[in-house]
């Protein structure tokens, strides 16, 4: 499974790539907004993550257009950022007309938002290259999250969708909404593509008591040494 950093923020994501671990960036309009970036920012923002990352990492910008021929034009304009802007678009019938039109272009889409099998299947025939199912926004209405994301990696599991996708390029699903370290676990063991997750539970997934314990053993029994 490879692991997306969830954000907009550029020492979050300068931090998460000095690790080796990181494969892609996430970003949406909500978190654009809490970097505190205006508008006309947005698209030099876009590229600087894409120069930290480099270009083998995929960078999912988003756009917030609802008609299906300016949601191309959208994609288009932040396709040309940079080599590796992924478009993401909203999981809606003008979404999926905007996804295969992007596609036959040659612009990658994340179809974000999804929430369903029929959904999911939907988009996959669209052309999207990645769908973003979202866990935490399930758990929110008291629904199991992981159970429908892993709905959706076995759906798409069955067929091969290469036929579809930009280049005959893999669909891979990008398990996203994560709250925790438990969720990471359970989208690794469901076979899920990608985990997109937040900075602040990237750094949990790194941490265990029992890892703490040991260094702080070795470092204690290191002074007597010295």
């Amino acid at each position: 499974m490879k692991f997306f950093l969830d954000t907009a923020d550029l020492s979050e994501i300068e931090e998460a790539a000095s690790w080796g671990a990181l494969a892609g960036v996430t970003t949406n309009p909500t978190l654009y907004a809490r970097t505190g970036g205006s508008l006309e920012d947005f698209e030099d923002h876009i590229q600087r993550i894409c120069k930290i990352v480099g270009p083998d990492c995929p960078v999912s910008a988003e756009s917030v257009a609802m008609d299906r021929d300016q949601i191309v034009e959208d994609g288009r304009r932040l396709a040309a950022l940079a080599e590796n802007v992924v478009v993401k678009v909203p999981t809606m019938v003008e979404g999926l007309a905007a996804t295969r039109t992007l596609a036959d272009e040659g612009i990658r889409v994340n179809m974000t938002l999804c929430f369903t099998v029929p959904q999911a299947m939907l988009a996959a025939r669209a052309g999207a290259r990645y769908i973003s199912p979202f866990i935490g926004r399930f758990d929110d209405i008291s629904e199991d999250g992981i159970e429908r994301v892993a709905d959706i990696v076995e759906a798409v599991g069955n067929y091969d969708f290469a036929e579809s996708t930009v280049g005959g390029e893999q669909l891979e699903v990008i398990a996203a909404s994560i709250r925790s370290a438990d969720h990471v676990t359970k989208c690794a063991l469901m076979g899920a593509d990608i985990a997109t997750v937040p900075f602040g539970v990237m750094k949990k997934m790194v941490k265990h008591p029992l890892t703490d314990a040991g260094i702080a053993s070795f470092m204690k029994d290191w002074e007597k040494v010295k």
